[in-house]
């Protein structure tokens, strides 16, 4: 299994000898056509390139059949299908589409492979273990019938062991790594971020075969047992005319954003999170935008490139320690004590359902339950609270982030709630235990955000609506408010939940 070639093998191979006759560009998380490492290298390195994507039941099935998600990849694959026909409309080629599969990519990829006689098949790095898992198995598959899997680079800038410690190991700490990271780049700037080329070699695009279908529409929701969600409610563009869309409007506002994004009810952050984990925008592109502001000196860009690092760092943390998939970065922290039983029970499903009686941390959850986003603060707040004021393992909070969250993505999820649990790679993270009423008092001072998720208290002052229950009676019935009845009262004490994880984590440290 080809195991990344080089991004240079792609360019500038403008009348080389072709080295296969025929071969299949697998697209997973890298759902568009522009800048895409596999198609180029394919185009590039065969006379007929047709393209496929596999609606994996492994993934599918143990979703709910509402999923926004399955939706947004459906819709986005409506958006890729377009641009290649596009592309290969513009090199005189009829009849190209997407191919659509739903079924078991390890049955369907090899089965679509010798339907087309290819002689190779292309996709991108996926460094999940059950997805590396998967590719070992495609790739057999592949081999057995005389056919190579070639694995390139694309979800991230650098990926596993590109950035190391001067002793030749992985960072575990973000800060080294982002200094080593802007290193690299610095180094390397003109070959990593330069687009990769599509159009160069498109005449190899390739009409879908009569007896496949032919270039048959991307299918429905009900094509593959799913339904609508509220998704289109929600106006997230998708595909990746609508990753440009979100991107051209976060560039009129990025100068600020390092003053804005950690404010939920203010129009901050770029939103193109879900974008990101689809691949419907490539990751160069970004880091492009933003480094070049950067070096002109602009604040906000300087920031979101930070955050573009901490993907990056997730990213290698996971291919480098797959353990934590179920297990603390820091083994000693396996032993902690989480609460369990029924009273844990109970707190957990009030956590999900947004009924803590903590306003920032209940609106924060009905935005998580009702759009399938969370503001990254919030994530921080809402995770920081679960754990470290419930005292709830980590794991059932990932979990659940993990099914309802339209950009999962299990490296930055993992990572984010390690990262609040005081389980992961962090320098000093035990005592670190967010109030979820300075948070709110900080960066929802006038409980906008809060009103817009729980109008229940829309009528408390600004003052009084990160706690309720230390407004004064008065107030309460004014705002029309029964502690008890319109809004729960809190179920712990952050003062003494606090004493208590303290406790916790000391146990663990003294080991």
């Amino acid at each position: 299994m080809n195991d990344d070639p080089a991004h240079r093998r792609a360019a500038g191979r403008a009348g080389a000898a072709q080295e296969v006759d025929a071969a299949l560009v697998w697209l997973r998380r890298d759902l568009r056509v522009h800048d895409h490492a596999a198609l180029a290298h394919a185009l590039a390195g065969a006379r007929r390139v047709w393209c496929a994507f596999v609606f994996d039941r492994a993934i599918l099935d143990p979703l709910p059949r509402r999923d926004r998600r399955v939706e947004f990849i459906r819709d986005s694959l409506v958006g890729v299908d377009a641009e290649l026909r596009e592309l290969a409309a513009s090199h005189g080629r009829e009849d190209v589409g997407l191919i659509v599969r739903h079924g078991l990519a390890t049955e369907e990829i090899p089965r679509l492979a010798a339907q087309l006689h290819a002689q190779a098949v292309y996709a991108s790095h996926d460094d999940e273990p059950a997805a590396r898992q998967r590719d070992l198995q495609v790739h057999g598959r592949l081999a057995d019938a005389g056919v190579a899997l070639h694995l390139v680079k694309d979800h991230v800038l650098f990926e596993r062991s590109e950035i190391l410690t001067a002793s030749g190991q992985p960072f575990s700490v973000f800060t080294p790594y982002k200094t080593a990271w802007l290193k690299a780049l610095d180094a390397a700037q003109a070959r990593a971020l330069r687009p990769f080329d599509v159009r160069a070699h498109a005449s190899a695009l390739a009409a879908v075969p009569a007896a496949l279908g032919g270039a048959a529409p991307v299918p429905s929701l009900a094509d593959i047992g799913f339904e609508h969600t509220n998704l289109h409610e929600l106006k997230l563009p998708t595909g990746p005319a609508g990753a440009e869309e979100l991107l051209a409007d976060f560039l009129e506002r990025i100068d600020r954003y390092h003053a804005t994004r950690d404010f939920p009810a203010v129009k901050g952050p770029s939103y193109l999170s879900a974008h990101l984990r689809f691949g419907t925008i490539s990751i160069r592109r970004l880091v492009r935008e933003a480094h070049e502001r950067r070096m002109a000196g602009v604040r906000g860009a300087e920031v979101w490139l930070s955050e573009l690092i901490w993907r990056d760092f997730y990213h290698q943390l996971l291919h480098h320690h797959p353990r934590v998939v179920g297990a603390a970065f820091k083994p000693g922290c396996d032993h902690l004590r989480w609460e369990h039983g029924k009273h844990a029970e109970e707190h957990f499903a009030t956590w999900c359902d947004g009924r803590t009686g903590y306003p920032l941390v209940d609106a924060a959850m009905h935005q998580l339950n009702q759009t399938g986003y969370m503001h990254n603060r919030l994530r921080m707040v809402t995770a920081s609270f679960l754990t470290k004021d419930l005292g709830i393992d980590w794991r059932r909070g990932e979990a659940y982030f993990a099914l309802h969250l339209n950009d999962f993505d299990l490296a930055a999820n993992n990572g984010g709630w390690q990262w609040a649990a005081g389980t992961g790679c962090d320098a000093q993270p035990y005592f670190r235990i967010f109030n979820p009423v300075s948070q709110s008092r900080k960066f929802d001072p006038e409980g906008r955000f809060i009103r817009r998720y729980l109008p229940q208290l829309a009528k408390l002052p600004d003052n009084l609506i990160h706690a309720p229950w230390l407004a004064p009676p008065a107030d309460l019935e004014a705002a029309g408010v029964r502690l008890g009845e319109h809004y729960p009262r809190p179920i712990v004490d952050h003062a003494a939940a606090r004493e208590k994880t303290l406790a916790r984590y000391a146990v663990v440290k003294a080991r």
